[in-house]
């Protein structure tokens, strides 16, 4: 008081102070803004510099991801056979993560002009177009299909139509047809010729680039060696009298000119989870009307024909011919292995077309993001009378699915089937079931078996972890948990790889589903051999991410950084690499490689569009006579000579896109690192 100027120098001070934490919170606050405008989103400075990097090698022309129409290839190498049997071919899988990427490059600079083009190339070349599809008004949704029993074995094949077998009624088509106006289906195909290497071009002009073509068509034991490649639009110009057809099915003749196409379902709701993160990040800066998201909500539309049995028949049917359904009987709300649809070519003088779901569900395929945006975000609800209400129903039997399977170490076994054997048999005793649907370990095809894979654990859970993340679901929360565990305890690193269990082999079975789980401690995991997979490690990463940032769990978004970490220091000029063996070119214990015969009936003969004369006895790539010309060939033939496994360092499309994708969501979801 005996100092008036202290007193006033306190006060001076003390509002100085205010101003001081003022401008503080409006810096903070500023920054909060800035994360949510600025390039839509806040990014760690390091990894947002290496996914630019990867994006610009994997545009970078001379690197060769792209054909000239800007497809992405299934690999850049040309020697390689797994599900696509050629590098230059390519797949629904490669267009979805060619979109995902665009989505993650539209986040880090806010352009979307390239999501677009993305999304435009994969309706040119993998939605077939109308002139594509041109005779769907044929087709009766009363009836669907005729029914053909699957055989066991490829040389059960061809298999006979069953013409006086009832099947069950497509309650989708009347809905779709009123909701868009056309009898066409909204759906990728699965399998085309970037390359035109087969030479059956599109539409049977034998010439274009990215024609329509597949392989498996003969049951669980058709491995990719085993199969015989054909065009989907089938005027038979090649092959035998009947085309390819009568190696797959018998009927009566005449067979009908026809064309067909067969979706891949994880592919079209990873371009829907794709382009609702797009939708996500633009809307933060009001631009999400740059984002196509009613075409994703079509698609999606379309795609819940992937949730029935393959002919519609009642869910548990176990008689071929007889149990039937209502029209929403043969509904089992799962992503199943496919959907397929085809018709008539003129001139065939009885207009028909066919259209069937599937009845093999695997939990690798099950996208619950999607069936979440599909029926709770409005910008993508399809505008079916049934498709908000059908993917709500999926959102939660999926999430179910996955409980169920959960094995006791953590790991997610195998899947389910509406139809025991693909012909309706009876299921085994005491065999398991979910919402009558019998389990199996390995779902759709046994050589291999389907769920030894782990590339299956990465990619379906990192679907699951971004559910999480968006939603918090207890559900994904209690699954996720248990998963994490197991997971990280079979990630080890050796130098600059990173390595997981090669083979997952599965003892025992879920208990019955009756509501919740039951812990099953019944069904256990039992791993062997070794895979430093690229693409592999990077979705394991992208999963432990999206867990980590939900949960604040720095331990688990150190081991995510360190696996990108040591992915990215195994980088070439073009990609992320790993030394790949591939002792199935010389042959294992489920293939002779590329000397593998291929089942051809005997007095069946024909020539396809390589110039190859087919007929029994005849080898994998003896059917392909293009392949002595690649120029990894003669290395392949030296080290099987020598008794000495090939190497590889692929560059496949989806595992460098993964890497990238990972590595920016590390950057959004942790813009200070792991610490």
């Amino acid at each position: 008081l005996e100092d008036p100027q202290g007193l006033r120098s306190a006060l001076f001070f003390h509002q100085q102070k205010e101003d001081i934490m003022n401008k503080i919170i409006l810096v903070i606050l500023g920054c909060v803004l800035l994360a949510l405008t600025a390039n839509c989103l806040s990014f760690n400075a390091d990894y947002k510099a290496r996914f630019l990097q990867m994006y610009n090698m994997i545009h970078n022309k001379t690197n060769g991801y792209f054909n000239p129409d800007g497809v992405p290839y299934h690999s850049v190498e040309t020697l390689i056979c797994e599900a696509p049997d050629y590098g230059h071919l390519t797949t629904s899988e490669a267009y979805s993560y060619y979109i995902w990427l665009e989505t993650m490059f539209g986040a880090v600079t806010g352009n979307w002009d390239p999501l677009n083009t993305a999304y435009s190339t994969f309706e040119k070349y993998a939605i077939p177009s109308h002139n594509r599809q041109p005779t769907n008004d044929a087709y009766n949704p009363s009836f669907p299909a005729d029914f053909a029993p699957e055989g066991n074995h490829v040389s059960d094949y061809p298999q006979p139509l069953n013409f006086n077998c009832k099947v069950g009624l497509d309650p989708l088509h009347d809905q779709l047809k009123s909701s868009y106006g056309t009898t066409d289906i909204y759906g990728s195909h699965w399998l085309f010729d970037a390359d035109n290497w087969y030479n059956y071009g599109v539409m049977g002009d034998g010439t274009s680039r990215n024609g329509a073509i597949n392989t498996f068509q003969r049951g669980p034991d058709e491995s990719v060696w085993k199969t015989i490649p054909q065009p989907e639009w089938e005027t038979f110009k090649w092959g035998g009298q009947w085309g390819f057809l009568d190696l797959f099915t018998k009927q009566p003749a005449p067979y009908s000119q026809q064309w067909r196409y067969t979706n891949a379902p994880d592919a079209d709701a990873r371009v829907v989870q794709a382009m609702y993160w797009a939708y996500t990040f633009a809307a933060q800066k009001n631009n999400q009307s740059q984002i196509p998201a009613d075409k994703a909500a079509k698609l999606g539309d379309y795609l819940r024909y992937s949730m029935f049995d393959k002919y519609f028949k009642t869910i548990g049917s176990q008689t071929p011919c007889g149990q039937q359904s209502d029209w929403y009987g043969g509904f089992h709300g799962l992503l199943s292995w496919y959907y397929a649809w085809g018709g008539y070519l003129q001139p065939f003088q009885y207009p028909w077309g066919f259209r069937i779901g599937c009845e093999y569900a695997h939990f690798g395929y099950q996208n619950p993001l999607s069936a979440y945006v599909l029926s709770k975000v409005q910008a993508f609800n399809p505008k079916s009378q049934q498709g908000v209400t059908d993917w709500a129903t999926s959102l939660d039997r999926q999430l179910d699915f996955y409980a169920w399977l959960q094995s006791a170490d953590g790991a997610i076994a195998g899947g389910a089937t509406s139809s025991w054997n693909g012909r309706y048999d009876p299921y085994p005793s005491g065999t398991s079931t979910f919402k009558n649907m019998g389990y199996m370990d390995d779902p759709s095809y046994r050589d291999p078996p389907s769920n030894q894979w782990l590339g299956w654990q990465a990619w379906s859970m990192e679907r699951v972890a971004e559910y999480y993340y968006v939603t918090g679901d207890g559900r994904a929360q209690n699954i996720l948990n248990k998963w994490l565990t197991w997971a990280k305890s079979v990630i080890t690193f050796s130098g600059n790889q990173v390595v997981g269990p090669g083979v997952l082999n599965w003892v025992g079975q879920p208990d019955p589903w009756t509501g919740s789980p039951s812990g099953n401690s019944n069904l256990r995991v039992q791993t062997s051999g070794t895979t430093n997979d690229v693409g592999v490690m990077s979705s394991m990463a992208h999963a432990f991410t999206f867990i980590a940032a939900k949960n604040n769990d720095t331990d688990t978004a150190r081991l995510a950084q360190k696996i990108l970490d040591t992915l990215w220091s195994s980088r070439d000029l073009i990609g992320v690499v790993a030394d790949e063996p591939r002792p199935d070119y010389c042959g294992n214990e489920w293939t002779q490689g590329f000397n593998q015969t291929v089942f051809v009936p005997q007095g069946w003969s024909g020539k396809n569009a390589q110039g190859a004369q087919i007929q029994s006895g005849m080898t994998f790539t003896q059917m392909r006579p293009k392949y002595p010309q690649d120029p990894q060939w003669n290395y392949v033939q030296q080290q099987c000579a020598a008794r000495q496994t090939p190497v590889f360092r692929y560059h496949r499309f989806w595992a460098q896109a993964e890497f990238a994708v990972a590595t920016a969501d590390f950057a959004r979801l942790f813009p200070n690192g792991a610490n």
